[in-house]
């Protein structure tokens, strides 16, 4: 599980070879202990505090600790310092990078992406067979937008990242204006709003966008690839690109998480706050989110290649795959050649 603390002025150490959060509550200060088998990862919000042997024990379990932002993106972590597998796969990432390979995958994850969104909406249709005609429009839409970014031919992804560009944002549009026409009427929003969102629904997508980057990134480097070498998104200083291009199969997860919260009137205005220009999400929004994202990425099990898998292990077993798929590539030599990358690969 994810140990999540959000608490102002509380506080992680080690008791009994465990895991110990303190913090006062009705005015008493309690302590409760976490085994550090049953943890995979630690997420501490501003006002939280942590001691060195709370690191160390963290460090040695191969639990990684994040801190977060108060919209929920991580800004920065403590991890073990080795690397997650051989230098070979990152060599082999930067030829991708450059080649038709990083064209490839970027194709297919977006792809994907669209084919998670339209498959969403046909779940949501079942349930609201009134709005069928607006529905089908909205996929008819998003396959077009999928068909056409299936048909790219490119070299390399600066030849056609424009148009993929373009294409992902028009088919996110579609998607996300239907999604607000099925919420709540109080929380329908106009449209996909960022620091700070513009509405609730915003503001709890991209908290939950925040802890799915985290769980991405993580599954990144356990599988040896570079989260800051990506090939749609690459060239911005300090920005984890491959994070940004490998999570887009994923957001489904995100979208399919809250979304039910809202239409299952879960949340009200208790949970969100009033801020410049803005929304963002309190203390009893991020706890009734996190609990039903960790339930749904943790706990539940879907059916994926065969098998019954955690959310989690799904990023994780993705990671792992592409990991493999680079070692195995067998690149062009004029195009090694020609990127002058040193070294055997």
């Amino acid at each position: 599980m994810q140990l999540f603390i959000d608490t102002y002025g509380a506080f992680l150490h080690v008791k009994d070879s465990m895991f110990a959060v303190r913090f006062s509550k009705d005015g008493e200060t309690v302590t409760k202990k976490i085994a550090p088998t049953k943890i995979n990862s630690i997420l501490l919000s501003k006002g939280t505090s942590l001691s060195f042997e709370a690191v160390s024990l963290a460090l040695m379990y191969n639990i990684d600790i994040l801190f977060l932002e108060f919209e929920g993106t991580p800004i920065g972590r403590i991890w073990h310092s080795k690397l997650g597998s051989t230098t070979k796969i990152r060599k082999h990432q930067l030829i991708a990078s450059l080649a038709t390979t990083g064209f490839t995958y970027i194709q297919e994850w977006i792809t994907t992406k669209i084919n998670n969104q339209i498959e969403f909406l046909k779940k949501l249709k079942k349930h609201r067979m009134h709005k069928a005609d607006q529905f089908d429009e909205a996929i008819k839409k998003l396959e077009e937008y999928r068909n056409n970014i299936t048909c790219l031919k490119a070299k390399n992804i600066s030849e056609v990242a424009d148009k993929i560009r373009g294409y992902e944002g028009s088919s996110g549009r579609v998607y996300f204006e239907l999604l607000s026409s099925i919420l709540p009427t109080e929380y329908q929003f106009n449209s996909r709003s960022f620091r700070p969102a513009g509405d609730p629904f915003n503001a709890f997508l991209n908290y939950a966008y925040g802890v799915l980057y985290s769980k991405v990134e993580k599954s990144l480097i356990i599988a040896g690839i570079d989260p800051y070498l990506g090939f749609l998104h690459r060239d911005d200083y300090n920005q984890k690109s491959m994070v940004f291009d490998f999570i887009e199969p994923f957001r489904i997860f995100a979208d399919e998480s809250v979304v039910k919260l809202f239409t299952a009137k879960k949340v009200n205005q208790s949970h969100t706050d009033k801020i410049t220009n803005g929304y963002s999400l309190n203390k009893e929004g991020k706890i009734l989110l996190m609990e039903s994202f960790n339930n749904f990425m943790e706990v539940e099990k879907i059916r994926y290649k065969g098998k019954n898998h955690a959310r989690n292990n799904i990023i994780q077993y993705d990671a792992h795959a592409f990991a493999n798929q680079l070692i195995k590539k067998n690149f062009d030599p004029k195009e090694i050649e020609r990127y002058d990358l040193l070294g055997d690969v």
